[in-house]
């Protein structure tokens, strides 16, 4: 029998030489099976291989298709990482103007010898009193004020998240998420040998019914939810929905995962936690309030289990550091994270605004046609408040051809594939971060995006 892993690197040669490009279909298995003189299984043990590396995207009833970059490496997610385009749409940190000024201002005091010694001490998972109080104040929102006694410190969100799913989910353990999820989650859940289970949902969110249902066939271990300002759709649950979720998770005993990390932008959602505090792990941070350099990530947990997660955070190496720590006390004692998060707010209006006239107007104009009262240059979907917005793209564009002609325009943005948590059920939709390009920039480059989404991908009628 012919080994699948000579024949995958062949087809990856391929792909790396460019004899087979971006968006090229892949024969059907069983053709492929005959052309090789391979047996079916084995043709199938190929295009699992080759989908396992990132170098092709399996969708059910379309067939396999070459993806438009290689993934960056095994489980590792295609978002948030450096790339040679002039404007990056992947990235998504906001800055506010005159930020670094404000924040030195503010990390003045810290640079006293007297201050800086203590300062520069280890960090312990349950950092300080004062941090503790501090964080408190500043996560609180009408209905929910966590315990400073339940707070715990990371060094940012993604540390919390790793931290909370670390104590809470044993190797080979499942859990629950929305099937369009945080990429890094779905690295992280690799790294914990964790497996991630796909829910399917609504425009509210995760369907009660379906958590049901499939805890019921095999018990979930934990749910991850992004319950407002969703990334990527950038969908906020309903006060409905976390209310029936609250309520289920209690009668499961589910522990839940909450990822508040955009909620800044958007104050008035309450926090699913008060639907389930003793189940709920909120996960925050400062690095979208403030910025990503220096940061921290907050974590509150129920009462009993402040000591297991805080294990969790010490045996993970996650713990903040001390500077960073007494920088964001500062920062939340004096107004700086409230002077920057009301900058923020209004620098994600203006940009949605942008996003508004530079492609939703421009894509109105190029597609005239309407099929069955969809516009047929697809569909954005965003939030006022927010700083990316969904892209469900027109046909017959795909993510991975459309991100690739963006790249060939000098565009980066994120296909839909780095947010499927099932690969063979991936949205032929891209993620447009809109915090991080200059807003002329961003103008120009959504203007580009909504021309080449017109002009069809080569070889289409339209391209």
């Amino acid at each position: 029998m012919a080994d699948f892993r000579l024949i995958a690197d062949r087809i990856a040669g391929d792909i790396a030489a460019g004899r087979l490009h971006p968006g090229q279909q892949l024969p059907p298995q069983r053709w492929f099976a005959r052309r090789h003189r391979i047996a079916p299984s084995t043709a199938g043990r190929v295009y699992g291989e080759l989908v396992r590396r990132g170098l092709v995207v399996g969708e059910v009833g379309r067939g396999t298709f070459v993806r438009a970059a290689p993934a960056v490496a095994q489980g590792r997610a295609l978002i948030e990482t450096a790339t040679s385009a002039p404007v990056n749409l992947e990235l998504n940190y906001p800055s506010a103007a005159g930020q670094s000024e404000i924040v030195a201002a503010s990390l003045v005091p810290l640079l006293r010898a007297d201050v800086l010694t203590e300062a520069m001490r280890p960090g312990a998972a349950d950092g300080t009193a004062a941090a503790r109080e501090s964080a408190a104040r500043l996560l609180a929102l009408p209905g929910w004020r966590p315990d400073p006694a339940q707070l715990l410190f990371t060094g940012n969100a993604r540390q919390a998240i790793a931290a909370a799913l670390a104590s809470l989910v044993r190797p080979g353990g499942r859990v629950g998420v929305e099937e369009l999820t945080y990429p890094l989650v779905k690295e992280i859940a690799g790294r914990l040998g964790v497996v991630l289970v796909p829910l399917a949902g609504d425009a509210e969110g995760v369907r009660p019914d379906v958590l049901a249902a499939v805890h019921r066939a095999a018990p979930l271990s934990a749910l991850y939810l992004q319950p407002t300002l969703h990334n990527p759709t950038s969908s906020t649950m309903s006060a409905r929905r976390r209310g029936e979720l609250g309520r289920l998770v209690v009668e499961l005993g589910l522990p839940v995962v909450e990822d508040r990390i955009w909620s800044f932008l958007h104050p008035e959602a309450a926090a699913f936690a008060a639907h389930a505090p003793g189940l709920t792990h909120v996960v925050d941070g400062l690095s979208k309030r403030v910025a990503p350099g220096l940061t921290v990530g907050f974590l509150v947990v129920p009462e009993d289990r402040v000591e297991a997660v805080g294990a969790a955070v010490r045996s993970g190496g996650w713990s903040a550091g001390r500077f960073a720590l007494e920088a964001a006390v500062r920062w939340a004692g004096d107004g700086v994270v409230r002077r920057l998060v009301e900058a923020k707010r209004a620098d994600a209006a203006r940009r949605q605004a942008i996003l508004a006239e530079h492609l939703t107007e421009h894509l109105a104009e190029h597609f005239t046609e309407h099929r069955g009262g969809r516009l047929a240059g697809g569909t954005v979907r965003t939030d006022p408040r927010a700083y990316f917005a969904w892209w469900e793209l027109p046909a017959p564009w795909r993510a991975d051809t459309f991100t690739a002609a963006a790249a060939a325009h000098g565009i980066a943005v994120t296909p839909g594939t780095a947010f499927a948590v099932d690969p063979h059920r991936t949205p032929d939709a891209v993620r447009l971060g809109l915090a991080s390009a200059p807003e002329g920039e961003l103008a120009r480059a959504l203007r580009t995006l909504a021309a080449v989404a017109a002009g069809g991908p080569p070889g289409s009628a339209g391209g």
